[in-house]
């Protein structure tokens, strides 16, 4: 079910612990601790193993995540804004997670450019409330989701190489 790969990656992220969403003002500031410590974790492991791939960060609240997310093919590094908001019914319900400049580019996504989590990784999320974060939802929504799309993107020409 799950590669080695991967089970390794997950192993390296820290689980959460605390149950808490945005509406939980006292106790969200100590989830968003734990959220940071696993994401700063999951970037620290990723540069070790040379796998680097995306940069976040949030409004003061927690609730507006955005940043970079990078894809390499073909030894050329194609680079994505990502974005999500954090729900008012967190950690029960996982990020919306959005690459808004390939909206309508791929059938794998909602409007508004928000990627498809709905088969795979949304019934993992929801076995795994609160332990799961937003480390997590990088490391087995995003990441899988480009490894697959984008080379097919490039293949088709949708997507095209563009030099910095």
């Amino acid at each position: 079910m799950v590669d080695d790969s991967t089970r390794k990656t997950l192993s390296n992220i820290p689980l959460l612990q605390i149950r808490a969403g945005p509406r939980e003002k006292d106790v969200w500031v100590q989830r968003l601790k734990e959220e940071y410590q696993a994401l700063i974790k999951y970037v620290e492991n990723n540069k070790q193993s040379g796998s680097d791939w995306f940069r976040l960060e949030s409004n003061k609240e927690g609730t507006k995540w955005f940043g970079k997310c990078w894809y390499m093919h073909n030894l050329l590094k194609y680079e994505f804004d990502v974005e999500f908001d954090i729900a008012v019914t967190y950690p029960t319900t996982a990020p919306e997670i959005a690459l808004p400049e390939l909206d309508g580019k791929t059938a794998k996504m909602y409007r508004g450019g928000k990627i498809c989590l709905t088969d795979h990784f949304k019934p993992l999320w929801a076995r795994n409330v609160p332990k799961f974060g937003i480390a997590h939802a990088m490391a087995l929504g995003l990441a899988p989701w480009l490894a697959v799309e984008i080379p097919d993107l490039i293949e088709k020409g949708i997507i095209t190489y563009k030099d910095k």
